[in-house]
């Protein structure tokens, strides 16, 4: 790992939850970092991940990639959004996260399994176009520096559906998850809230 050579690196534990600064003494990032939070279903993944942003940044940005279906869906995110309070910088992307220049930021990108939803469907459930396409994207987007931190989720752990096209998103799902772990520079595995890091 290369350092500014004005980085203020620190770690410290509060709370059951491992917080970073990776900033030069004059408050700008010094170094991109990637952080994937990944685990079962209510596990505490996207709590950690707002912990964690804003411990690093006063006005962190939530990139949401679900995608609209009705008015009622835009309600609730209407809510989350108000949720989350205004220190946050709220964008909404289904696809396209590269679109946006958020060099300097810190970013939780919630979630990983909704954005490949979006390519699946949209490339009709075409496994290999789908996982070109996201990881493409996700090349793309990483390549600003910014401290990103994306939350996923751990499908394959429900074991083998008797549904072809859910099984072929299940296997998106664990590749896509591989891949963003095998660039991270960390990675933390949520088991009932607690935090463990495995990478």
């Amino acid at each position: 790992m290369t350092l500014h050579k004005n980085a203020a690196i620190s770690e410290c534990v509060r709370n059951g939850f491992i917080f970073y600064s990776y900033f030069c003494r004059d408050k700008t990032i010094c170094m991109k970092r990637i952080i994937l939070i990944t685990g079962g279903q209510r596990s505490g993944k996207s709590r950690y991940a707002e912990k964690t942003a804003l411990s690093l940044s006063e006005n962190p940005v939530y990139l949401a990639t679900a995608r609209v279906w009705d008015e009622e869906f835009h309600t609730r995110i209407l809510r989350h959004q108000a949720s989350r309070g205004p220190q946050w910088s709220n964008i909404e992307e289904e696809k396209e996260l590269s679109r946006y220049d958020l060099s300097g930021r810190v970013i939780v990108v919630d979630c990983i399994t909704l954005w490949c939803t979006n390519f699946f469907f949209d490339l009709a459930a075409d496994t290999e176009q789908s996982l070109h396409a996201v990881k493409s994207e996700f090349d793309r987007f990483t390549a600003q520096n910014a401290i990103f931190l994306f939350v996923t989720n751990e499908i394959g752990w429900c074991g083998v559906s008797e549904n072809e096209l859910q099984r072929k998103f299940t296997d998106l799902q664990g590749w896509i998850n591989q891949y963003i772990a095998s660039k991270a520079d960390e990675v933390i595995l949520m088991i009932s809230g607690i935090p463990v890091k495995i990478k």
